[in-house]
């Protein structure tokens, strides 16, 4: 009789950190979550305590195998997803905390990124890059032509090291939480790739990072493929005596995007998904071929697999995110607009337009095409006949003309005409939202049954590496569709027409910090 398989599936996002246990036929048999506690100091820092963290992640993963009525013997693997460009450094050996977690929505280093930007250095490096461009046509001196610093910190100590979220839980769970501290310091390809540090084109450490940051690249970990057959097992002692000598093998570690893409199966090039979780992030699979993007949008590693034929296949990506979008219905409820976000569909839909409200999602600036992180939030448009059905309809539909513009510079970008948005995270559950995407960019919107696209993503990968399936086509039967949304071509003439004018607002709002 064959013994059943269960992975064990963690994903540690930025609003909650959740475990599920499911079987080899993607069935959810346990799971738990806790609220991830994001620390707001000071405006615009957004912190995170790692020893808290730790504390909840071993929760967790202990109270979701309880809840699938399973032990850890049971577990056959498990794999990790996690938020990324979230960092910190530390002492590895004497577990010492030089600070928090800085997360990747802090805001503390814009002013010096700013200063950066615009600085002789990047100036001059820039012009040189457009011109080898000219000169060669090599799609990385393009990318070089337009960089611009993304919000980081400098490391200068040598003691320290420094932790992607990935490297961190790693090093904990394969160290028994420091009983040996000798454990090789790695992070995931998908990981490192969106630090802005790494190079996609050459896919090694940027030398830029010695010479802008002063950052030695010995501090950082070692950037391994998806597939890395050397994850190793999770050290019973980080769970204590309960687990024995259990040793649960890690099966696989990858970002929450790339999870995200596993779990809406965008596995061919011109395949995208939009996340519409905290932020909205759009993903579009470029193949074999990293392309050079200059609109804000940025080419990523999706992802990085060794086939049987000991071949490494490097798969590339590019993305593109409104940072406000979950958050917006977040603030809105805040300022009772509205009682939950499930109502917001009905309200939006109980008026036929926003009475020519329009509101710019800018917490946070906005992002491509846009890239103005000084932009402000705020609603323009109102008069004494505006109701709350109007205001909240203009929010929804703020955030869907910022994934609108993520979809149309994609496009621009790569040369590809895209046909379906697959579409996933807890703002897609809005029907509203989804519809009014497909009638705006004139595009099928498809929303999978299982709304934990990242769990199912890192499931997938875990199983796959750990031969529970053998193939991309074995995955095909786990995901179940459960609505399209069609365009409707008579609502795209107006809805044009209203994005037009939201655009135009957009310089009323540019600039204001």
């Amino acid at each position: 009789m064959t013994t059943a398989s269960h992975i064990a599936s963690l994903d540690v996002g930025t609003t909650y950190l959740r475990c599920f246990v499911l079987d080899e036929n993607c069935t959810v048999k346990g799971s738990a979550a806790y609220a991830v506690e994001l620390l707001n100091p000071q405006p615009g820092y957004f912190e995170i305590e790692p020893e808290g963290l730790w504390r909840n992640i071993i929760k967790v993963i202990t109270e979701s195998i309880r809840n699938a009525r399973l032990t850890p013997a049971d577990i056959t693997c498990l794999t990790i997803s996690t938020q990324r460009c979230t960092f910190l450094t530390w002492n590895h050996r004497t577990n010492e905390y030089y600070h928090n977690f800085i997360t990747w929505k802090d805001l503390r280093a814009d002013d010096l990124v700013e200063q950066w930007n615009s600085s002789c250095s990047l100036r001059t490096m820039n012009g040189i890059s457009y011109a080898l461009y000219l000169l060669t046509r090599n799609a990385r001196f393009l990318a070089g032509s337009v960089l611009k610093l993304m919000n980081g910190q400098a490391l200068r100590e040598k003691k320290a090291r420094l932790e992607l979220l990935d490297s961190w839980i790693l090093h904990k769970l394969r160290s028994g939480n420091g009983l040996n501290t000798d454990v090789e310091h790695i992070t995931d390809i998908t990981s490192s790739t969106a630090t802005g540090l790494y190079d996609p084109f050459t896919l090694s450490w940027s030398p830029l990072m010695r010479w802008l940051f002063g950052i030695d690249s010995n501090l950082l970990p070692r950037v391994v493929p998806n597939s890395y057959e050397n994850f190793g097992h999770v050290h019973p002692a980080a769970f204590g005596p309960d687990w024995g000598q259990t040793k649960i093998p890690i099966a696989a570690s990858l970002s929450d995007q790339t999870a995200a893409m596993w779990g809406s199966q965008c596995f061919a090039t011109g395949d995208v998904k939009v996340t519409m979780g905290t932020g909205a992030f759009l993903n579009l699979v470029t193949g074999k071929e990293c392309k050079a993007v200059i609109s804000g949008m940025y080419p990523l590693v999706a992802w990085q697999l060794k086939r049987k034929n000991k071949h490494l296949d490097t798969i590339y990506c590019v993305e593109g995110a409104a940072h406000d979008f979950g958050t917006v219905v977040s603030w809105a409820q805040s300022c009772e607009l509205f009682a939950t976000p499930a109502d917001t569909s009905d309200i939006a839909e109980s008026v036929p337009d926003s009475n020519d409200v329009y509101f710019m999602p800018a917490f946070s600036g906005l992002g491509p095409p846009v890239n103005d992180h000084r932009a402000a939030s705020g609603f323009i448009g109102m008069t004494p006949s505006t109701t709350k059905a109007h205001m909240v309809r203009a929010l929804l539909e703020s955030i869907v003309f910022r994934v609108v513009q993520l979809i149309e510079s994609a496009q621009k970008e790569t040369g590809q005409q895209l046909k379906v948005i697959k579409v996933d995270g807890g703002v897609s559950r809005n029907d509203f939202v989804c519809q009014f995407l497909a009638d705006a960019c004139r595009l099928r919107v498809e929303r999978a049954e299982c709304v934990e696209s990242s769990i199912m993503g890192a499931t997938y990968l875990a199983g796959f590496n750990h031969g529970i399936w053998h193939t991309l086509d074995d995955l095909k039967r786990f995901r179940r569709v459960e609505r399209i949304f069609e365009p409707q071509p008579k609502q795209y003439e107006i809805i044009a027409s209203r994005m037009q004018k939201w655009s135009s607002a957009i310089e009323r709002f540019s600039g204001w910090y």
